[in-house]
């Protein structure tokens, strides 16, 4: 890994270009979404926008995840980026990233600085349209995660990230369906579906920087 500040420019250069988006999607994506025809965005799709924040701290990169709470919901006890649904008050997504990521983890909106988004993503149990937004913190923030939405803040380097060992492939009963889909095992949880998705379109743009 280059230095920091080397990293981030090179990123935020990468991200002004085309991206693999649905290439990237697949790789990671559930033998459902892939077989079937799946429901585009609709008039009732909601806008939402997630935070992928990275930062330094002991000359590694680190990004931060959440592990949300148990709840009968259809992401309940699952591993995310921060984020959620847009409001009337954002005037566009990368404010609502920014604005669910301080209400989330207790990061401070004017510490981060945007280096660009990714490809958007619909998720159709949930009827989201979600904008991943990258950014970065010039140190190692302070955590102070709302218990409500957050149950705890897994923050993971990017060399571990990277790692091909934490893939996998299981069967997952989702609400009573049986799914065969490829994941991450990140700190012994199981990070699947959109997460996933986000983070090998991320890992395939990171590695095209580093090969730059």
């Amino acid at each position: 890994m280059t230095d920091f500040t080397t990293f981030i420019n090179k990123l935020k250069t990468r991200l002004q270009h085309p991206l693999p988006g649905l290439t990237a999607h697949a790789v990671m994506a559930s033998e459902t979404r892939l077989k079937l025809k799946m429901p585009s965005p609709n008039e009732r799709t909601r806008e939402s926008a997630v935070l992928i924040l990275f930062y330094p701290s002991d000359n590694q990169v680190f990004i931060p995840l959440i592990l949300r709470p148990q709840y009968d919901g259809v992401h309940g006890g699952q591993m995310a980026f921060p984020g959620g649904r847009a409001e009337k008050e954002d005037e566009n997504l990368i404010r609502t990233a920014l604005r669910e990521a301080q209400e989330e983890i207790g990061v401070r909106v004017s510490d981060v600085k945007i280096l660009g988004e990714l490809t958007k993503l619909f998720i159709p149990p949930s009827n989201f349209y979600v904008q991943p937004v990258v950014g970065y913190m010039t140190r190692k923030p302070e955590f102070y995660p709302d218990p409500r939405e957050v149950d705890k803040v897994i923050e993971i380097t990017l060399e571990d990230l990277k790692k091909p060992s934490i893939i996998g492939r299981k069967t997952l009963n989702v609400r009573g369906v049986e799914v065969e889909t490829p994941y991450y095992n990140i700190l012994d949880t199981t990070v699947w579906g959109a997460t996933a998705m986000m983070i090998s379109e991320l890992l395939i743009l990171i590695d095209s920087v580093e090969n730059y």
